[in-house]
């Protein structure tokens, strides 16, 4: 039996641009976690003795100013030579921007697979017969796996490739092909990469996304880590997930459903901390709270966010540096009926004129039509969702949508706590 790792999406030195912007952000932290997440893969990998590591795409983030980062990855790799480990590696869409890759010699136990057709590597002594093809280009429209040759008699193949599959939420469309076509090729086990959620595809052959090495951001939650393979002749014996991250990102939510007073959501928020801290085994943690679930104090929610941000924030603090709140989010709707706002005068309008423009499809698209001059005003980096932003492009009517309902209930929030509004 002999073992491999499996690893994709590395992203040294991701840029994570923008991260000042955030209250008490621990900046530096997590743009080192992508090196020290890498460290701990070529740890395990030394550990576990595995015959030979593959790197399927975005290793590096694109360009940058310096060598420092290819010269970190050479580093790593001499770690893996002097142990005898040689590393397998195909380009993504990420590292065909990155001129770093096209001048630094790696070393000699480092193979880069061919960006201008398949290659094949046999490695007699383990039995072992390895396919692969990087990306030339940023965007790969074709299929690249129906030009990789068949499987080698007798031996085990595996495929390396950067893919989107047949489509994967969140991900661009690249090198798009199906299971089938992978099927067909006959390999034992395929080393995908470009996915950033682990996903075991198929076990008939083995088609694995591994995800990516380290949550970058909010939408990057959970554990993350590199697949250990252990094989016997031309079989998997198993396939199993390590966590290698060093820092974690979660959403934490919170059903206050019921709850009528202050102490008792604060309550409520420390429980789903404490849970997330012990589910992150040690890690430093990144916590998006989103507030859920029908409760009295909706109004107080939405009308004062701030206040209950910084209460949250406060709460936190008691945890030390194990814990930051990157962002609380309200999600809550009101316990009681709203059909008494729905009467004859402007805040019942108000109210009606707003569920109907939810409710218009063509009216959203008109409304958001009128804001494409808006945009092109606006910094292009306002809409960059690859740092982990949230979508707040005002030309896509989806997006208004949700914002037109967070305008409503902030809207009536505040207009409710006035006598005045009750009265009318």
């Amino acid at each position: 039996m002999l073992k491999f790792l499996h690893a994709a999406d590395i992203h040294l030195d991701s840029p994570l641009r923008g991260l000042e912007r955030y209250e008490g952000a621990p900046a530096e932290e997590i743009r080192g976690a992508t090196r020290r997440a890498f460290e701990r893969l070529v740890d395990l990998a030394i550990e576990e003795e595995v015959a030979f590591v593959l790197l399927a795409g975005d290793l590096y983030d694109g360009d940058w100013k310096d060598y420092n980062t290819g010269l970190f990855f050479i580093a790593q790799m001499n770690r893996m030579r002097e142990a005898g480990i040689p590393a397998f590696v195909i380009a993504g869409n990420h590292d065909a921007a990155s001129q770093i890759t096209k001048v630094l010699r790696p070393p000699d136990n480092v193979k880069i697979f061919s960006t201008k057709r398949p290659e094949t590597v046999v490695l007699e002594d383990l039995g072992v017969a390895l396919h692969g093809q990087g990306f030339a280009s940023a965007a790969v429209s074709d299929d690249l796996a129906a030009g990789y040759p068949a499987a080698v008699p007798h031996l085990f193949n595996i495929g390396l490739l950067h893919t989107s599959l047949d489509g994967r939420e969140g991900h661009a469309s690249y090198a798009p092909c199906s299971v089938d076509g992978l099927r067909a090729r006959g390999y034992q086990y395929w080393a995908l990469g470009h996915v950033h959620v682990r996903e075991v595809v198929s076990r008939n052959p083995w088609i694995v996304f591994p995800g990516n090495l380290q949550g970058r951001h909010a939408r990057e939650t959970g554990g993350k880590g590199a697949t250990l393979v252990t094989i016997d002749g031309r079989d998997v014996v198993r396939a199993e997930h390590r966590d290698l991250d060093v820092f974690r990102w979660t959403v934490c939510a919170v059903s206050l459903t019921g709850v009528a007073g202050t102490g008792e959501v604060l309550d409520r928020v420390q429980q789903a901390l404490e849970a997330a801290l012990d589910a992150a085994e040690g890690r430093p943690l990144a916590a998006r709270v989103r507030l859920e679930g029908a409760c009295p104090l909706h109004d107080d929610l939405v009308g004062d966010p701030e206040r209950w941000t910084a209460e949250i924030r406060a709460l936190a603090s008691g945890f030390g540096d194990a814990l930051w709140i990157e962002k609380v989010q309200m999600r809550t709707g009101r316990a009681g009926d709203l059909g008494v706002l729905e009467r004859d005068d402007a805040l019942g309008g108000l109210l009606r004129t707003l569920r109907e423009l939810e409710a218009d499809d063509a009216g959203l698209a008109g409304l958001a039509e009128s804001f494409a001059d808006l945009e092109r005003k606006l910094p292009p980096e306002l809409f960059d969702l690859s740092e982990g932003a949230e979508a707040a492009r005002p030309t896509d009517p989806e997006g208004l949508r949700a914002r037109l309902d967070e305008a409503k209930d902030l809207l009536l929030a505040r207009l409710l706590s006035t006598p005045e509004a009750l009265e009318a």
